[in-house]
């Protein structure tokens, strides 16, 4: 398998404060750089895509946006990944890997605390993983982090994103993009479906198993089985038991092009109106 890709590398360390110096971060954090902060989790994928994906989509995401922002005027470091996350959901698939919510917090503060002893005073963290129990997680560590640090720390998504998970705009740790990514599909595919395997493709084609696409037939969920299957562990192994859920066979690698460049632009143009608006 090749190292190497259009975004610049399979590693999720690529582009992030894991290949900078101390003195290059030093400086960083006096030029007042904001820090970028992609929170994924290790788990199944079904038979066509790696277990890392919810990691791999947000590294290639605020890669992007830094570029962005860059072209902003907003200077911008993007600190290595969170990939040990809860999986309500898929815990049961081999693969997966849990991690308690308390255990995830905890972490998560340790880790904002270590931006601060670095001088640096603002977060911005995005999610690669749909589950509703992670990402709620991921306020609460983001809430308590910028309490016991003193950061300015915000969890940016789509308002459709919290609206599902119960969590108010108005929140001061939560940042809503004005816009988000228009997904249309006949049934419900939120998982390993034709958007996830298409953007994956687009952006790691040789980690996406392509030849088997066709044989994989679409789950046609209506609400009430993704309700079920939100139920999480063997709900969601007797739903669906080969780990996706949507229309994978009709991926689409410039589908999943186009929904990374609109993505990419939503969240660095919420980010720097955010700094903008804070200067």
């Amino acid at each position: 398998m090749s190292q190497q890709s259009p975004s610049g590398g399979y590693s999720i360390f690529h582009g992030t404060m894991a290949d900078m110096t101390f003195p290059e971060v030093m400086q960083a954090a006096a030029d007042r750089a904001v820090v970028l902060w992609g929170l994924g989790v290790i788990e199944q994928h079904g038979p066509h895509l790696p277990l890392g994906t919810d990691v791999y989509m947000p590294s290639a995401l605020l890669r992007r946006v830094r570029g962005l922002l860059r072209e902003k005027g907003v200077n911008s470091v993007i600190m290595p990944p969170f990939y040990w996350g809860v999986n309500h959901v898929s815990g049961l698939f081999p693969g997966t890997f849990e991690v308690r919510p308390q255990i995830m917090v905890e972490l998560m503060v340790d880790l904002i605390k270590s931006l601060k002893k670095d001088s640096f005073s603002t977060l911005f963290c995005v999610s690669g993983h749909g589950d509703a129990l992670h990402n709620r997680t991921i306020l609460d560590g983001v809430r308590r982090g910028a309490d016991e640090s003193g950061i300015n720390a915000y969890f940016v998504g789509a308002p459709s994103f919290f609206q599902r998970l119960g969590i108010e705009a108005a929140d001061p740790n939560v940042l809503p993009t004005a816009t988000e990514v228009e997904r249309k599909s006949r049934y419900f595919d939120v998982h390993a479906g034709t958007f996830e395997t298409s953007s994956m493709w687009a952006v790691y084609p040789e980690l996406v198993h392509t030849q088997i696409l066709p044989t994989l037939k679409s789950t046609d969920f209506e609400l009430d089985d993704l309700m079920e299957w939100r139920k999480g562990r063997e709900h969601a192994k007797r739903k669906t038991p080969l780990g996706y859920l949507g229309d994978p066979a009709s991926s689409d690698p410039e589908l999943g092009a186009r929904m990374m460049a609109e993505q990419a632009e939503i969240v660095a143009d919420a980010i720097a109106a955010k700094v903008k608006a804070a200067a």
